[in-house]
């Protein structure tokens, strides 16, 4: 039996951030790979960005290529519509029946998680773990394993939102994911 993190997200663009959470935990749980799951359309965000799917795992693979515990999981790409985490858990569970799942999320969903469409039945299907952020309510009626990581301030909308302000990336996010940004000109004006 493998333990295995799954870590969900737009991943638009991948950066330190995102990295850095996914090694925190498997670090901290002794799982034996994190999986880095790109979402279709995530139900709590509107579909603005104008990169595609295949431009998305690209800066994914990227991101990962020096870590051999961590991998993408394409999935939800499959299907259309939005991204239930119910969904995606009980495909991969038929899928995989012998892994055990822990699914990742940051503070800011930890308070979302009554939100979460079919949370009852989920909670009884994978683990959440929940990495702590400053400034979060981590306080909730569900099971969750906590995480600490080391605070970096990056996110996707800050990268997105420099390269159209023709600002500086470098150091946000790993340099492969930063050059495969500028070959496919993304996010730019």
């Amino acid at each position: 039996m493998m333990k295995i993190g799954i870590f969900g997200g737009t991943f638009d663009p991948p950066h330190f951030g995102h990295l850095l959470m996914a090694n925190e935990v498997r670090f901290r749980l002794n799982l034996d790979e994190i999986w880095f799951m790109p979402n279709q359309q995530p139900p709590h965000k509107l579909k603005t960005s104008k990169t595609t799917n295949e431009n998305r795992l690209q800066m994914i693979l990227s991101a990962i290529q020096d870590q051999p515990k961590f991998k993408a999981e394409t999935i939800e790409f499959s299907r259309s519509g939005p991204s239930y985490t119910i969904d995606t858990i009980k495909v991969l569970k038929d899928q995989f029946p012998e892994n055990e799942f822990y699914f990742i999320i940051g503070a800011d969903m930890i308070e979302y998680l009554p939100k979460w469409h079919r949370i009852d039945e989920l909670i009884q299907l994978v683990q959440f773990v929940g990495v702590k952020r400053p400034g979060y309510n981590e306080v909730t009626d569900y099971p969750i394993i906590y995480v600490e990581a080391p605070l970096i301030e990056i996110s996707s909308k800050m990268i997105r939102e420099r390269i159209q302000n023709k600002e500086t990336i470098r150091y946000l996010l790993p340099e492969a994911v930063r050059e495969y940004i500028k070959e496919k000109q993304l996010y730019g004006p």
